[in-house]
């Protein structure tokens, strides 16, 4: 994250490091060091102890953080941030009430999701029972490369950033199933594009499966990808694609539509299997 922060706009003259570095500060304090020390985070960031000294002397003054003693905490007044983030973005309300309809009629589990940087963020969900190990809830973070969500969206980005991804993330094994080789992994998402959704079984989780179709916005981007999931004890993935697939497609046609997208829907593009738009 932190490596991913500083090269972004490393050589534009309009990039301000003051406002990276307090970013960076911030994003350090999570389940690992929810009360870390200023050495602490000094060694996570990289940046030296009088840096990071002023950053949290700063943050504490906007009302962002705290110290109890030698240690130091973030203040409910971060939750504004992403309280601002949901007020001016509006996709997860509109996606949700097609998620509780697909949940439903599938009785399973559906969520919608982005990319950030190297993983997948859940954005909205609607939990019929738990599937999985983690408790999945918006703002959760997965392996992109493992989940039928993250190849949609990576199957849809530029070669140069699904290759970067490649070398600079890799194909970590979450289990024996994980995809790990590189030239299958650009494989598997040529067939994403060809057959416009993805499935995925047991590659994040043992006993996981779930398919995912794209999610466009007004100008024809793939923005989020929708997903419904189970379990190998419920279902199989040639079930799945006999029956789910297409619901999975109909809901995303009815999300990218209200976000304004016009163009042919999902379910005719993985019907006709047309030429590729992304990666491939």
């Amino acid at each position: 994250m932190m490596r991913a922060m500083s090269e972004i706009g490393g050589s534009d003259r309009d990039h301000i490091q003051s406002l990276e570095r307090g970013f960076a500060v911030l994003l350090a304090f999570d389940e690992h060091r929810p009360n870390p020390t200023l050495a602490e985070l000094a060694g996570v960031t990289g940046y030296s102890r009088p840096a990071v000294r002023r950053i949290l002397l700063t943050l504490q003054r906007m009302g962002y953080v705290e110290n109890q003693g030698v240690r130091w905490s973030l203040t409910p007044r971060v939750l504004s941030i992403g309280q601002h983030y949901t007020a001016s973005h509006s996709m997860a309300d509109i996606a949700q009430p097609h998620l509780v309809r697909l949940a439903e009629k599938t009785s399973e589990s559906a969520s919608l999701a982005t990319l950030d940087g190297d993983e997948v963020v859940y954005v909205a969900r609607v939990a019929t029972r738990r599937i999985m190990s983690i408790n999945v809830s918006p703002g959760t973070r997965v392996a992109a490369h493992a989940t039928s969500m993250g190849r949609v969206l990576l199957a849809w980005e530029p070669h140069d950033r699904v290759e970067r991804y490649l070398s600079e993330t890799g194909l970590t094994a979450r289990t024996p199933h994980t995809v790990t080789d590189h030239n299958q992994f650009r494989r598997a998402l040529r067939r994403v594009c060809n057959q416009g959704w993805s499935l995925v079984s047991e590659e994040l989780e043992e006993g996981l499966i779930s398919v995912s179709a794209p999610v466009r916005d007004h100008t024809g981007s793939v923005v989020a990808a929708l997903a419904s999931s189970t379990s190998t004890g419920r279902s199989t993935p040639g079930h799945l694609e006999k029956t789910t697939v297409p619901m999975a497609l109909a809901t995303a046609d009815a999300i990218s539509n209200d976000l304004g997208y016009r163009g042919p829907s999902a379910a005719s593009v993985a019907a006709a299997r047309p030429a590729r738009d992304g990666f491939y």
